[in-house]
């Protein structure tokens, strides 16, 4: 791949003056004014930026420091500073911008008695973009924007089409500031630049690394690993949200890890934790339905299909030694990577604790395996509990970046996975994960399981069903009854008030009228297949089926997982039975819990899942959250 990258570098700047005078010994007094000319237009082959003042000068007299609160409300005149970023772009580009602020002249009050606060003006009115922060220069520069060391970063962001962004300066003496004694005739100054920079086609190993606004890296020889509490490092690939964890020196590739538990499935019988031969190892490289890596977009042309990973078993937390190197498509993060992702921080700060429960590829003997608790820390369990799991892949070093900032709102986008325009789209041809817009009201947000039933797309309820804001629990059955039917207690539910109340009838007329939902059983330490088919082979489906319009999903389904922080979500019922009088809840905490009466309500909510028909097609969104597909079914 040619590695000459061109970059179109934005560089507009304008000046704006702050000066503090101090009057007697009790208050003090500062003034704005701006210097430049208006506009500033900077041209090149695929972009004119413009950045353009408005009228405002910024003027305060007699003002005392103030709190945050009356700081980011001033609305008076000269109270703030408008200003203005648009763009005319053309071609195939992505232009990653940053707005910031840097020292000027030889003020004579220090930076950190400053506060600047940024917005963005709407229809609705201001968006915060930047949170009130005292004026601090930052260490690194940050070749994803252009921006150099020793500037204030207030925004970074990104734009692909013409467009006008219109923002709000504001600045004030911090409260804390004490000016009796400082002898007046104080004066601050800086200058507020914008960059951009043209990155698209550039490698996902290197835009990845260079854009850690927060973070930081450590190179062990091997691997460059990214570090730290929140790096811009957030990845969207194949319907989920994934975080870089670290990019191979040599090889440049880059290792990925789902933010969120995408399943939970038992690793192994007990006391077997090798992850070669596991049912861990089945599932993640399982290419058919059932399995992870068969749900993956074009696999082949986007992850490193024969990468190792180093299963050593080891009771330490230093670079283990590769005495067991296990050759697979998909794997888990080893015990040591891990540790490394929080170096500096605090494992609980640290930026891989999703605040749940998720296996790790180490073994730390013949009987256990490591694992990463709610609270971050690492502990051990036996291989026959549930826990959940969090894929890992590496990308090849062809794939390139064409959209985003790494930020958890705008994630990096990858090329071959960046899709536009997809109205009149089959929903069938999509990938599982992605989002959709489905049902009424707070109950609104699905995603994509699979395509189990081939012509069709399995969805499920992106969190359990919710009542005014706190979620519905409900016994399995009454009864004890540890089969699902249309008629048991959740069943009925599902396939009566459900489809009244919570999904009207333009989405009830999409729902496949008859299901056969799966009703098998998984012991502790047997593996997750059984919830589908008579063995582990899964070459005979199981017997123990019933057919209804909507069901509840498999304990080791895809979607069958957490997708937020503890407290943020709850336990539900699954349709896997895991004895004759008990069946699995899932997921607490990221752990399947077993033998649960089913009459009790106390512990399971109800998260929906159906088949939608073959002839559903989308007719808006990208399939992210924050921009689900929206549907209709079509003639």
């Amino acid at each position: 791949m040619n590695l000459k990258k061109k970059e179109n570098i934005i560089i507009v700047v304008m000046l704006i003056v702050m000066v503090i005078a101090i009057i007697g010994v009790s208050y003090a007094a500062f003034s704005f004014s701006k210097q430049g000319n208006t506009p500033n237009k900077i041209t090149t082959g695929s972009i004119t930026m413009t950045y353009e003042e408005s009228d405002n000068t910024i003027s305060l007299g007699n003002a005392l420091p103030t709190t945050d609160k009356t700081g980011t409300t001033r609305l008076k005149e000269g109270e703030y500073f408008d200003f203005t970023v648009s763009s005319e772009i053309t071609g195939d580009v992505n232009i990653n911008y940053e707005i910031s602020a840097k020292e000027v002249g030889e003020g004579t009050i220090d930076g950190s008695n400053i506060k600047l606060y940024l917005t963005r003006l709407t229809d609705d009115g201001e968006e915060q973009l930047m949170s009130p922060k005292t004026y601090n220069e930052e260490a690194t520069s940050n070749t994803f924007t252009g921006r150099p060391i020793g500037e204030m970063s207030l925004y970074t962001s990104s734009m692909n089409s013409s467009e006008s962004n219109n923002y709000r300066l504001r600045m004030y003496v911090d409260e804390n500031y004490n000016p009796q004694g400082d002898g007046g005739n104080l004066t601050f100054a800086v200058k507020i630049n914008v960059y951009g920079k043209d990155r698209v086609g550039e490698e996902a190993s290197k835009v990845i690394i260079e854009n850690l606004n927060s973070g930081s890296t450590y190179d062990d020889g091997t691997d460059t690993f990214i570090t730290g509490e929140d790096p811009n490092n957030y990845v969207w690939y194949s319907g989920k949200l994934w975080r870089a964890v670290s990019v191979n020196n040599e090889a440049k590739t880059t290792k990925l890890v789902t933010q969120w538990n995408i399943s939970v499935i038992t690793y192994n019988p007990e006391n077997q934790t090798a992850f070669e031969g596991s049912y861990m190892e089945s599932w993640l490289n399982d290419t058919t339905v059932d399995g992870f890596l068969g749900n993956l977009r074009d696999y082949e042309n986007f992850i490193v299909t024969d990468a190792k990973w180093n299963a050593t078993e080891t009771t330490s937390s230093s670079k283990p030694s590769e005495t067991t190197m296990v050759e697979d498509g998909i794997g888990l993060l080893n015990y040591y990577e891990y540790v490394i992702s929080y170096k500096g921080t605090t494992y609980s700060n640290g930026y891989l604790n999703n605040g749940l429960i998720w296996w790790t590829l180490t073994p730390s003997s013949t009987s256990r395996v490591r694992y990463v608790n709610n609270n971050g820390n690492v502990s051990n369990g036996k291989p026959i509990y549930a826990y959940g799991i969090r894929p890992s892949i590496n990308l090849k070093s062809s794939v390139s970046i064409v959209d985003g900032d790494g930020t958890i709102d705008n994630p990096y986008r990858l090329k071959g996975d960046n899709d536009t325009n997809l109205a009149g789209t089959l929903l069938n041809t999509r990938y599982s994960g992605e989002y959709i817009r489905f049902g009424n009201d707070e109950n609104n947000l699905y995603r994509i399981v699979s395509h189990e039933n081939g012509a069709g797309t399995k969805i499920t309820s992106a969190e359990p069903l919710k009542s005014s804001g706190t979620f519905i629990t409900s016994a399995f059955d009454s009864n004890r009854n540890v089969n699902y039917s249309s008629t048991n207690t959740i069943g009925a539910f599902l396939n009566g008030d459900y489809l009244t109340n919570y999904v009207d009838s333009s989405y009830s007329s999409m729902i496949e009228d008859n299901t056969t939902w799966y009703l098998g059983t998984v012991e502790g330490g047997t593996s997750y297949k059984l919830a589908k088919y008579t063995d582990s082979t899964g070459n005979n489906l199981t017997s123990s089926t019933t057919n209804a319009k909507v069901g509840l999903l498999r304990l080791g389904e895809l979607m069958a997982g957490q997708f937020d922080i503890y407290g943020n979500n709850t336990n539900y019922w699954s349709l896997t039975l895991y004895s004759s009088s008990s069946v699995w809840l899932a997921i607490i905490n990221g752990n399947a819990v077993d033998y649960n009466d089913p009459s009790s309500d106390a512990f399971g909510a109800a998260r929906p899942s159906l088949n939608l028909k073959s002839n559903v097609v989308i007719t808006s969104g990208d399939g992210t959250k924050n921009n689900p597909f929206t549907l209709e079914l079509a003639s």
